[in-house]
């Protein structure tokens, strides 16, 4: 049995493709009472939750000193001829990707990162963070109404045209909390980091994509830090580290985020709170005391949400990605806007990009 106070280890099987539930599979998921009973036997009978895909590029890049570096919550990959475009104008040397769909048909029941990556002459390594019982969120519940996923993989992968080694997905938690439908979609699984290692001429860096539980609160995020640096530390011991994420860093509590006069209050008494939030976010302490830096690889003070085409989310917007560094020189940190040619929205968070070289 799984237990919900401490998740399940890393990941490090690997195959060339996922082992992702059939829609009849999914169904009778659907159909099993909404206890943590059912959430547990869901989650250890499918097989995608406990793999990693991996397609290695076609000819391995050879390793510089230096390599850019861009993260992206790149919400679905659903506009993906506009995203690709935005990633290959950057020239990065590897991306961290999170929120990638594979066989939804809110993002054309493909797989996103096989075609990003295959654009790129690249390598990429894929692990799910959620298997989706759904269409999505209501948004796309609405826009898809009587349509089926081939697949219903939601996660987080890395992609390079160099080798990409040893990868392994964390989870960082395993509560649950997204299968009865309490958040208007019902899935299986739980928030992950990807790992994977990467080729610097002076050595491996760890790379790590990293989703943050988004319904949850500032000491949630601190359980989920300490989860990732055990588990980094565990693969990587000592090993220069970056990570990438949405970490999701609100500042507030749920039930804080749902009161509009605690939350305008808060903002009157600190102005730069949403876009500053060390101070009250636990999680900073903890990954300067592990021997993390963020005031050398991002872009301080600078806000990563944007609205998107339908008019949603609204301001006030915060820094909720962010870059992790280790043992590691950053330089040249930017907030890259996740727009299209024509300046269209593509995603709700905008990107990050850093280069790095081992200190």
């Amino acid at each position: 049995m799984i237990r919900h106070d401490v998740p399940p280890p890393p990941v490090t099987l690997t195959s060339p493709r996922l082992d992702a539930p059939s829609l009849a599979e999914r169904q009778a998921i659907l159909g099993l009472p909404l206890t943590l009973k059912s959430f547990d036997s869901a989650f250890e009978a499918v097989g995608a939750l406990h793999q990693v895909e991996v397609s290695p590029p076609p000819s391995a890049a050879p390793a510089g000193s230096r390599s850019r570096i861009v993260y992206w919550n790149a919400e679905r990959l659903k506009y993906l001829p506009g995203s690709i475009a935005m990633l290959k104008a950057q020239a990065a040397d590897a991306l961290l990707l999170c929120e990638v769909d594979v066989g939804m048909v809110r993002s054309g029941n493909r797989h996103t990162l096989a075609e990003l990556a295959a654009t790129l002459e690249a390598g990429y390594v894929f692990g799910v963070e959620f298997v989706e019982l759904g269409l999505g969120d209501l948004r796309e519940q609405a826009a898809f109404a009587g349509q089926d996923n081939v697949a219903g993989l939601h996660g987080a992968g890395l992609v390079s045209r160099s080798a990409l080694g040893r990868p392994a997905m964390v989870r960082l938690e395993n509560s649950g909390r997204w299968f009865d439908g309490a958040f208007h979609e019902r899935r299986v699984g739980g928030r992950i980091a990807m790992l994977a290692e990467y080729d610097l001429a002076g050595g491996p860096v760890l790379l790590a994509c990293v989703h943050y539980e988004s319904h949850t609160d500032p000491a949630d995020r601190l359980a989920q830090t300490r989860v990732m640096l055990d588990a980094i530390d565990e693969l990587a011991p000592g090993r220069p580290v970056l990570i990438g994420g949405d970490f999701n860093t609100s500042t507030f509590t749920l039930p804080e985020k749902r009161d509009e006069a605690h939350v305008a209050a808060a903002l009157a008494a600190d102005p730069q709170r949403l876009t500053s939030p060390e101070s009250y976010e636990p999680m900073f302490a903890l990954l300067a005391e592990r021997g993390y830096d963020w005031s050398g690889c991002n872009v301080l003070g600078a806000g990563t949400q944007r609205t998107r085409p339908d008019g949603t989310p609204t301001p006030p917007f915060g820094k909720i990605d962010w870059f992790f560094a280790r043992g590691l020189r950053c330089s040249d940190p930017a907030v890259i806007p996740a727009v299209d040619a024509a300046g269209v929205a593509i995603s709700d968070h905008e990107a990050l990009a850093v280069t790095i070289e081992i200190a």
